[in-house]
């Protein structure tokens, strides 16, 4: 397995596709490429319907897929506000993939049987696919998704992202082989002598010590070790120091334990959810997701300091884990809220990226949303850098 990442920031399009593909076709040298990776910024958007001819004439029968984004990441690089492409390109002997678009009222029941998504992607089980997936943030129900195919491939990886740079309804564009997309979501289910492994940085440190869910109705909690939340809160503000105070009057989230049964969770354990609401009287906190009694909680903080704390960190974890295990390339979907947005600098999670696995060509962009799975199970994110790490199985 190879992979190659090239950007370009020329304008017009089709001088910034020549040259990236270019670039990315003599890395890969003699091997041709299988699946193409493609990303390209708002700028472009009248060109847009061309983009598959294009790449199709330097990269052949390459397996296209891809987006429109309001930040574009290539070659370990990441432009936002301006022009560019990027291509990330694998040749991946061994591998079959399978590409499928979906409209936003095909997908089956929830309650209907794994075979009804297997026939939806293209894909078994008992084939061990791994999922990347794109989708529209304005006309289809990502969640929805990712609860059937967490249910019909409860062991498969699934990354990916929603489009960015349009700010209504068919102004996102969605690349996949020959065809532009103007809605939906699109995805290719990989299989055979491929491993994809995820790593799921969510910006957030935790402040304070896990609390068990006592009492909760849907996202109301209600009692945390048989207290009001809210008096939890207020305790916990008085033991912070000054900046952590302030970060607390804004910045201020929930961490849920996806994982039954653990009991001392690390960074990376926590599903990181917003705090949406307070009622001061009763002392109940609303959460930006569903609550259940005897789930492991924590209260969570997230500045740019924070952010990059957690990105090292879960990082560190992945290497520790996977030493013996050379990534050969990877693709990372990032919010829109981070960059340099959040650290005043471009190349802020690249450069630590690179700095912990090396110069693994490495493209994405940056998202309405990311795909990436905590404690098992896959979640539709905001405000977090989601990877998906390539590598030969064998």
């Amino acid at each position: 397995m190879q992979w190659a990442s090239a950007l370009s920031e020329a304008t017009p399009l089709e001088q910034a596709i020549t040259e990236s593909a270019g670039k990315v076709r003599q890395s890969l040298g003699h091997s041709s490429a299988d699946l193409a990776a493609l990303f390209i910024s708002h700028h472009y958007r009248a060109e847009f319907g061309a983009v598959p001819a294009l790449v199709r004439q330097h990269l052949g029968p390459a397996l296209i897929i891809g987006c429109s984004g309001g930040g574009i990441i290539g070659n370990g690089q990441e432009v936002e506000q301006r022009p560019a492409v990027s291509i990330t390109a694998a040749s991946m002997p061994g591998v079959n993939l399978s590409a499928f678009h979906l409209a936003g009222d095909s997908l089956p029941d929830l309650d209907a049987p794994p075979q009804s998504w297997e026939e939806l992607v293209k894909a078994s089980s008992s084939q061990d696919p791994h999922f990347v997936l794109l989708a529209d943030p304005f006309s289809f129900p990502v969640q929805n998704l990712l609860l059937g195919l967490d249910y019909a491939f409860p062991k498969a990886a699934k990354i990916g992202g929603l489009a960015s740079g349009g700010q209504q309804p068919g102004e996102n564009a969605l690349f996949l082989g020959d065809q532009v997309h103007r809605s939906g979501a699109i995805g290719v289910a990989m299989h055979g002598n491929i491993t994809v492994d995820t790593v799921v940085a969510q910006g957030c440190r935790p402040i304070g010590k896990p609390m068990r869910i006592t009492s909760c109705r849907r996202n109301l909690l209600q009692e945390l070790d048989g207290e009001p939340p809210l008096a939890v809160l207020r305790e916990l503000f008085q033991r912070l120091n000054q900046r952590d105070q302030e970060l607390m009057r804004h910045s201020l989230f929930l961490g849920v334990v996806m994982t039954e049964f653990l009991d001392q969770p690390k960074q990376g354990d926590f599903l990181i959810r917003n705090v949406v609401g307070m009622d001061a009287r009763s002392g109940v906190i609303a959460i930006g997701e569903m609550l259940k009694e005897g789930q492991l909680v924590q209260f969570h903080l997230r500045d740019a300091q924070t952010s990059a704390d957690d990105l090292t960190a879960v990082l560190d974890r992945f290497v520790g884990d996977h030493r013996e295990n050379q990534p050969q390339g990877a693709l990372l979907f990032s919010c829109l809220g981070r960059g340099q947005y959040l650290y005043g600098r471009a190349n802020h999670d690249t450069e630590i990226f690179q700095g912990k696995l090396g110069t693994v060509p490495l493209g994405g962009f940056f998202c309405n949303g990311e795909i990436g799975p905590v404690g098992g199970t896959t979640f539709l994110h905001g405000y977090t850098s989601s990877f998906g790490i390539f590598r030969a199985k064998e």
